[in-house]
């Protein structure tokens, strides 16, 4: 062993001891490495760097902006959405389909977002179907690692060992090269989950308990608002057409005009009601009306109003959480609205928020709301746009933000862009597949479309990309040139042989998988791949073999992450709303790792022969 080689592996083995102690964070042990490297006068100080103009860097951080596009419109929240609906009350179903669906999602952009979209849709559905959250969770997590061995860019290590191929003088892997493989072991994965399900239900759940907060439906309770939501349109020949809304004398008669339904080509627009919008036929008035003995007769005679009848979109103060909803606010003694009316007060001209319900104490003031007297502590119920909600927070001392209903945390930051969002991904996937185009550069051209489309803006886009990881992989990709230059990979590749002996291919891709596995208990799985590729391609020279069945065998141990919690971070994400613990995972995952080590150690050399 030369001294740039021990050089050399003095670092790697420093990287992983501050890798498994998490001292200090990964990214930043990464840039440690690429400081230090140049030292061993192995690697100039531009190869260290090499990593940050690497292709496959740029496309890891394209696949970020793509999914946080496929989160922003809704695109994810709706597929959970669905889910719920079509598993019924059946918790099989529900397993089946969540696993599905999730590993589905994975393999287009990052399961650690997969799974962060859905946690809250499975709580959601096991209150639903009373089904336990412990038996949910980890099928969720393990649906999440096993997308990564669908396709190429469903996963970092994917990515890694790719470029180690092409790096290598291999063509590399196809966009589904990995699915022949992931289809079965995610087929095996829910049978497994279907069979072990019992054993974690059986288990004592260890979930916080959280305060529910108040939704808008608690609300329209509260405040005594059902039957006060009306759906009014403006019909041809109404003498409102034409008119500002400003000049319509309907507050006054104790009717608040709330929103404007309009339609546009694609849909219906909902407007903020500003004085200065002009009314139009058709258009639909989102109407707050107190005194409900009036509306029909003397509304419809009066202004040429048509009542539209109840249904779904009717219940307005909770059908449109998406676009409009509710906050209650409090009156505090410095406030200059103190001894006003609500008329006086002209919160929708200095807020665009428009007063439904006024609490003093335990006791609902109305019906004549518009009249009364604010008094120091009132708590008001402002009805309007999440935008303008959102903008209350500290925005003057007249009133105090109190409470933001559930529904706040989940809207939606882009509305109605979600078939872009979708045709987006599609053009970028179909690029990718059809090799017009590299697929570094597919996922740019998506990215822009992305942001063509207004999915993502510039600041989300930065944001949804990890950084910590793309740091990661570009800290530990110059060791792999760094040891072959020195002979490590070779003498790594020699030492595997030796340990194997006279075994057979089979037995050496079984400890690849093992080592890799194993390694990937203790340090990112992206690491243990950027160590392990060029490893498994040296044995793979030393024997003759092809490449590529052991360039597949390191992405998918390095994908295996099923036996601790904190094996990868969709496992971690999933401990507290299962109520997991470190002893749950063990005895799960184990078993499970060894059944995807032996399905893969049948098809690997199958479908990739060996010679």
């Amino acid at each position: 062993m030369n001294i740039d080689l021990l050089l050399v592996l003095l670092l790697l083995a420093a990287a992983v001891v501050m890798f498994i102690i998490n001292r200090p964070r990964m990214d930043a042990v990464a840039l440690i490495m690429i400081v230090l490297l140049p030292f061993t006068g192995v690697l100039t100080a531009q190869e260290a760097m090499a990593g940050f103009s690497d292709p496959n860097v740029v496309l890891i951080a394209a696949l970020f902006v793509i999914g946080e596009g496929l989160v922003r419109t809704g695109v994810a929240r709706q597929v959970g959405d669905w889910l719920g609906r079509t598993a019924g009350s059946s918790e099989t179903r529900l397993l089946v389909l969540l696993m599905l669906v999730a590993a589905g999602l994975g393999a287009v952009m990052s399961s650690t977002a997969v799974v962060a979209i859905f946690i809250p849709i499975v709580l959601r559905l096991c209150q639903q179907t009373g089904a336990s959250p412990r038996s949910l969770m980890m099928p969720l997590s393990v649906a999440a690692l096993l997308s990564g061995m669908l396709t190429l860019v469903a996963t970092a290590p994917n990515l890694v060992v790719n470029a180690e191929l092409q790096r290598q003088g291999a063509a590399g892997f196809g966009f589904f090269s990995f699915t022949p493989f992931g289809l079965p072991l995610l087929l095996l994965g829910i049978g497994y989950m279907l069979l072990v399900r019992r054993l974690l239900a059986g288990g004592v759940a260890r979930i916080a308990t959280v305060q529910r907060r108040a939704s808008l439906a608690d609300w329209v309770e509260l405040y005594q608002l059902p039957d006060r939501e009306y759906r009014l349109r403006v019909p041809e020949g109404s003498p409102l057409t034409g008119r500002l809304l400003g000049t319509l004398p309907l507050r006054a008669e104790g009717i608040n005009i709330l929103a404007v339904e309009r339609r546009r080509r694609f849909g219906r627009d909902l407007l903020r009601p500003i004085a200065a919008l002009e009314v139009q036929v058709g258009d639909i008035l989102l109407a707050d009306v107190q005194d409900t003995q009036v509306a029909h007769a003397e509304l419809c005679a009066r202004h040429g109003l048509e009542v539209l009848p109840p249904g779904d979109d009717s219940r307005y103060f909770t059908s449109r959480a998406q676009e409009v909803g509710m906050v209650e606010a409090l009156v505090p003694a410095e406030s200059s609205l103190v001894g006003q009316t609500l008329l006086q007060a002209r919160l929708r001209s200095a807020d665009g928020l428009t007063t439904i319900g006024l609490r003093r104490g335990r006791a609902i003031v109305g019906p004549d709301l518009l009249q009364q007297n604010l008094r120091v502590g009132d708590t008001l119920l402002l009805f309007g746009f999440w935008s303008d909600i959102a903008a209350l927070r500290g925005s003057h001392g007249d009133l105090v933000l109190l409470n933001l209903p559930a529904e706040f945390d989940e809207v939606l930051p882009v509305q109605g862009r979600a078939v872009p969002a979708v045709a987006a991904l599609l053009l970028t996937v179909g690029l990718m597949i059809g090799g017009v185009v590299p697929n570094v550069h597919a996922a740019l051209i998506g990215c822009l479309l992305m942001g063509l489309f207004g999915c993502v803006d510039l600041p989300s886009a930065y944001r949804a990309i990890s950084w910590k990881s793309l740091v990661l992989i570009v800290g530990m990709l110059p060791f792999s040139v760094a040891l072959q230059r020195t002979g490590g990979i070779d003498l790594a590749a020699d030492a595997v042989l030796a340990v194997a002996g006279e075994a057979s291919p089979y037995v050496l891709l079984a400890l690849i998988f093992g080592v890799t596995a194993g390694l990937g208990m203790f340090i990112s799985n992206t690491a243990t791949a950027v160590l392990m590729a060029p490893v498994a391609l040296g044995v793979a020279a030393e024997m003759g073999a092809s490449p590529y069945p052991f360039a597949m065998i390191v992405a998918l141990g390095a994908s295996a992450a099923f036996m601790t919690p904190v094996s990868s971070p969709v496992n971690t994400l999933v401990v507290t709303p299962g109520g997991y613990g470190f002893g749950d995972f063990v005895k799960v995952g184990a078993p499970f790792t060894i059944l995807v080590m032996v399905v893969s150690l049948l098809l690997v050399p199958w479908l990739l022969p060996l010679r």
